[in-house]
């Protein structure tokens, strides 16, 4: 009785020994890890950008998707934004970026002043969306998206849409960096290596500048 009960301890069953164990699990972590494929964050398109909005029958929220593609702002700072970030007369809006606390200000052309003319005069622009979590604004995105079958973008793409257009327009990278923050991801990425650039014509260009001046002699009282 002593020898078998020796004899079982001494050859534990394969299932119960805690190196198999650990070998196994080991094993499927690899395996698990070895299955996940990452696909690189891509910018929305324009195209893209347009179902979205134009398929959006909520007011908040298809301000908001509008919003992040012209100003290419974090969905935090533009859910928190409030009426008197925005000045109107000067047609600049500015406000505080929440993960760093450094202050960006922007100016806004007059596709962005009629969208923040349907927003709230007073207090927040969007007093839904920021009561929400930003995982939760995610989520309403995402199923807006799958819906109408685009894949791969996320709230994020916006930063990296804005970046990439920029670049492409020519827009200094410098100016870019105040935009979205000196440490933004999408503009190193943008700038790096990402947008094609249509560089005008030497030419072209001399001429464009030459009409310029000439056009600033004339309006310049004598």
């Amino acid at each position: 009785m002593r020898e078998g009960v020796h004899q079982h301890v001494s050859s534990p069953h394969p299932q119960f020994c805690p190196g198999h164990e650990l070998a196994a699990v080991a094993g499927a972590a690899q395996q698990t890890v070895a299955e996940i494929q990452f696909k690189e964050k891509r910018a929305i398109t324009r195209e893209e950008h347009l179902a979205i909005v134009a398929r959006e029958t909520n007011p908040e929220r298809r301000a908001f998707y509008q919003l992040a593609w012209h100003l290419g702002a974090s969905q935090s700072d533009l859910a928190f934004l409030e009426a008197e970030n925005v000045d109107l007369e000067n047609h600049s809006i500015s406000f505080a970026r929440k993960k760093t606390g450094s202050v960006a200000v922007m100016r806004i052309d007059h596709e962005v002043a009629e969208i923040l003319k349907d927003l709230p005069g007073n207090g927040p622009l969007f007093p839904y969306l920021r009561t929400v979590r930003a995982g939760d604004r995610s989520t309403e995105f995402h199923q807006r998206c799958v819906g109408l079958g685009i894949t791969g973008v996320s709230l994020h793409s916006y930063r990296y849409a804005w970046a990439e257009r920029a670049k492409t327009a020519g827009y200094p990278e410098r100016f870019a960096q105040v935009a979205l923050g000196h440490n933004s991801k999408a503009v190193h990425r943008a700038y790096a290596r990402k947008a094609n650039v249509e560089l005008p014509s030497l030419g072209d260009y001399e001429r464009q500048r030459h009409n310029q001046i000439n056009q600033h002699r004339s309006e310049t009282p004598s």
